[in-house]
Order: C-alpha cells, then sequence, then structure tokens
C-alpha cells in the first residue's frame, strides 16, 4: 500500500523514502538499514538523497568513516510525522489482510425461525473457521428489512428485485391443534372452515397461508394474532384455537402432550426461506452466506430424522 503525505513545502513523499528514514534512524547506520528493507546501501542511500530533495534539506549528517549518520532537527521533525504515516499504513495492510481473510464484522438481519433452529448451526461452523468474527445480528419481522444497512438479511418472502436471493431452507405448513381436537393423520383444508384460529400477522409468510386458505374458499375464524411463535402455541395449547405455522417454527414445542400436529390436505405452499443481500460481499459475508445453506441442508435432515407430522 502506498500512503502519500505532503511536507511543508508541497513535494509529495511516499512511504518508501519515509521507511528508509526510520530504518537509518533505528538501526543507525545505512548498511543495517539496507539489510533490514531488502535494498543494497546505495538504492537506501538514493532514497534518502530523494527525501531530502523533497523536504529542501539534510535529514542526516554524515560525518563519514566509521562514524554513524546523525539525525538533524529537520531529520527529527520528518521521522516524527513518519512514524505517524507508518503505523498507519501498517494498521490498514493488518485490516485489509484480515478482512480478505474472513476477519471483520458481518450485519445479518434475522427472524424469529432462523433466530432459534439456524443460527445455532450457522454460527457454530463459522466460529470454527473465523473465531474473531464479529457478527451483529438485527432481527426483524416486516416484509422489506432495511438491506442497505446490512450485509445478509433471512427472509421468508422472495425480497426486493435489485437483491441476490439464495434458498436456504423449506419447511411445510402444518396444522397445530389442541389434541384431540382432531383424529390422528392429516387434516383437510376444509376442515378449517370457521374455526377459531391463532395466527401471526398478515405479512410475509403468514400472508401465504392465508392466500392459500382463500383460494381453498375455507375462511377461518382468526381470534388473535401475535408476531410471537411461542405465544401461538401457547394460545393453542390454552385451547383459545389451531394454527396453521411452519414446521421448524413450532417444532420445538413436538413433544408437547397438549399440541397435535397434522399435514394439510391439499398442502398449503412450503415456506422458503432464503438469504438475501445487494452488491459485493466482504469474504465473511460471503462465506456465512454459504454456510447457511449447509446449516439450512442440515436443519432439513434433522427434521426428517426427527419423524414424521402425523
Amino acid at each position: 500500500m502506498l500512503i502519500i503525505a505532503w511536507s511543508d513545502t508541497g513535494a509529495m513523499l511516499d512511504l518508501r523514502l519515509l521507511a528508509a528514514l526510520d530504518a537509518v534512524a533505528r538501526t543507525g547506520t545505512f548498511g543495517a538499514a539496507a539489510a533490514e528493507l531488502g535494498y543494497t546501501q546505495s538504492t537506501l542511500s538514493q532514497q534518502v538523497a530523494a527525501l531530502e530533495r523533497r523536504v529542501g534539506g539534510a535529514v542526516f549528517d554524515r560525518p563519514g568513516g566509521a562514524r554513524r549518520p546523525r539525525i538533524t532537527p529537520l531529520g527529527r521533525l520528518v521521522l516524527a510525522q513518519a512514524r505517524t504515516l507508518l503505523e498507519a499504513d501498517s494498521a490498514a495492510r493488518d485490516a485489509i489482510d484480515r478482512f480478505h481473510a474472513g476477519a471483520g464484522r458481518v450485519d445479518v438481519g434475522t427472524f424469529q425461525t432462523v433466530t432459534n433452529v439456524l443460527l445455532p448451526i450457522l454460527l457454530d461452523r463459522l466460529r470454527v473457521e473465523h473465531p474473531d468474527a464479529d457478527v451483529r445480528l438485527f432481527e426483524d419481522e416486516t416484509e422489506e428489512p432495511p438491506l442497505e444497512l446490512l450485509d445478509l438479511a433471512f427472509l421468508d418472502v422472495p425480497g426486493p428485485g435489485d437483491a441476490d436471493h439464495l434458498e436456504v431452507f423449506r419447511d411445510e405448513h402444518v396444522l397445530v391443534a389442541p389434541r384431540g381436537s382432531f383424529p390422528p393423520g392429516p387434516v383437510a383444508l376444509a376442515e378449517l372452515a370457521g374455526r377459531a384460529m391463532v395466527a401471526l400477522p398478515p405479512i410475509c409468510d403468514q400472508a401465504v397461508v392465508e392466500a392459500a386458505l382463500a383460494r381453498a374458499t375455507v375462511a377461518p375464524d382468526i381470534v388473535f394474532r401475535t408476531v410471537d411463535n411461542q405465544g401461538i402455541t401457547s394460545m393453542v395449547r390454552a385451547g383459545l384455537g389451531s394454527a396453521v405455522m411452519p414446521v421448524l417454527s413450532v417444532w420445538g414445542q413436538r413433544h408437547d402432550e397438549a399440541l397435535s400436529f397434522h399435514r394439510l390436505e391439499p398442502a398449503v405452499p412450503d415456506r422458503v426461506v432464503r438469504v438475501v443481500s445487494r452488491g459485493t460481499l466482504s469474504p465473511l459475508a460471503s462465506r456465512l452466506r454459504e454456510l447457511s445453506v449447509d446449516a439450512g441442508q442440515q436443519l432439513v435432515r434433522d427434521l426428517a430424522a426427527d419423524g414424521p407430522v402425523s
């Protein structure tokens, strides 16, 4: 990296000349400085001479013979500024190297299901590869998260048309009911007509559910809406009504003896969870995006191994 500074005379200075000044001042001789920087002594002398021309005066007194060069008052002034620039350059190089190696910060938009079931798998994998990664999560239960403020966002809607979309996983919609409300096995959508139901707000994936019910001319009696998945299962457990939910959003309640889970016939379209981004990604964000697909596949395998919905 080449950081450019300006001297009081308006002459342009570059880091090679400033590094030569610093090396001679630290090592005490032109020969030792040249060896440290990988130059010949002649090349190093030429760089110091070029620096002196640009700052308008000698930066070293050269007594000759065996005596060491002595830094001049002008040299000390330039050296103080040079070391500030050299330190800044070193820090910039280090930050850029860490960026390309996958370090740094990544801002991720999420929602309940992703937070609860996908991110634990995903972040475990990311930490193995990048233990110092700075991951910031922002949970947003809206259809249009602020992508301009995020590196990545997980959505259960397609997202903006100018964004890049990658499918992470999909899960089926199931009926969650108070145990005993329906016989074991699949439940016909028509059975939900007029029944009391609890639901999420009618946006995102819930809008897909309600559109599928409308196409089947099924009009349930929605008695309560909440953004909280656990709130939905709590109200189902309390007997307030049933719910149509993506299976992974309620799978943590699958062993609850007060609940039963049923497939629907005809099926409501699967919920599709995507990771969405816009523009060029950092290496860290790009790797997180790749790992999200692997984590999603593991999630689906774990779900299949856990036994079918009735």
